[in-house]
């Protein structure tokens, strides 16, 4: 980022006196979904925004270099591109005086021009969370109740391939020359679905009554069962595909910067790496380490925990200018 530190306006002086200096406030502006402001779930499972999002570490780590530098929060979970155009979702629509989030994100960047510093940007993944059957609301998934909805999927790329290009000359018209905007790429949280087993494939119990090995403690990781879905994870792998491909040449296209946040999850690397202590290939192994979808206490859920919110801010870091 060219000018992370706080620009010194001093005063003009009369009659030889010192003027005291004044600092001008900077602006980080974020934007997007539920990932924008670190929804995760809580100890009973429910999605809840917290202070641990990507968008949370990467202020962190900004402010550092500027004590002036102010994050002005401004996603919303369950925005996907219709929406965070248009408006729409009842629990989003309160935050947004001017309709939706991109008219309030069009009115900050011109009140407040080079003052803002940074955009960043994230949407378009829920064009397609409801595009996997049989997920929803569900303790145990089973893999005989799971698909590819391929209507729903071709409905959101559609979407994304006209209304992302929208987004992006909206917001570059708004922001002030010096405003660098970043956009991200997804990560495939439904890889985790090769983890289900089939009905039968049930955990055994040996004569003490303790757990076999097809059952996971209580917050431990699920594991890879022989009988896995891979068929339809490996769907979910194109579809991905098919996502950062648009995002990455819409964004490009405005002249907005991409993180590519997939390559840090490793989304195409089926590798099983030698010694591996789960038999995970690599793209699935991140997900689990990097999300709650492989947490069975908690999840399974698309967003990232901690560790994936500072790995996908470490993505982030690297486009600054």
């Amino acid at each position: 980022m060219a000018a992370v530190a706080a620009a010194v306006v001093v005063a003009g002086c009369s009659g030889g006196g010192d003027a005291e200096p004044t600092t001008t406030q900077s602006f980080y502006l974020s934007l997007g979904d539920s990932l924008t402001v670190g929804v995760q779930p809580d100890e009973d499972g429910r999605a809840q925004e917290t202070a641990e999002g990507y968008t949370d570490v990467l202020y962190r780590e900004l402010k550092d270099a500027d004590s002036t530098l102010q994050h002005e929060r401004m996603g919303c979970g369950g925005e996907d591109t219709t929406t965070f155009i248009e408006g729409g979702i009842a629990g989003c629509d309160t935050r947004y005086e001017a309709g939706s989030q991109l008219e309030q994100a069009e009115e900050f960047l011109r009140e407040h021009g080079d003052r803002v510093d940074l955009v960043t940007l994230t949407i378009g993944g829920n064009n397609f969370t409801n595009c996997v059957d049989g997920t929803g609301g569900q303790d145990e998934l089973s893999v005989e109740d799971i698909g590819v909805n391929e209507e729903c999927v071709a409905d959101g790329l559609e979407r994304l391939e006209t209304e992302v290009p929208l987004i992006a000359e909206r917001l570059t018209e708004a922001a002030g020359p010096d405003t660098q905007i970043i956009a991200m790429t997804y990560y495939n949280p439904f890889l985790a679905l090769a983890l289900l087993e089939e009905p039968e494939a049930e955990a055994t119990e040996d004569e003490d009554g303790e757990a076999g090995d097809g059952e996971a403690e209580d917050g431990a990781e699920a594991v890879p069962s022989e009988d896995a879905d891979e068929g339809l994870a490996a769907r979910t792998v194109e579809i991905l595909g098919e996502v950062n491909e648009s995002l990455t040449a819409s964004y490009r296209a405005a002249g907005i910067d991409v993180a590519d946040v997939d390559t840090v999850f490793e989304g195409a690397n089926t590798e099983v790496p030698a010694g591996s202590d789960t038999g995970m290939p690599v793209n699935l192994q991140r997900i689990c380490d990097l999300t709650w979808m492989c947490n069975v206490a908690r999840g399974p859920d698309i967003h990232t925990n901690l560790a994936g919110a500072q790995a996908i801010a470490e993505v982030f870091s690297g486009e600054l200018r």
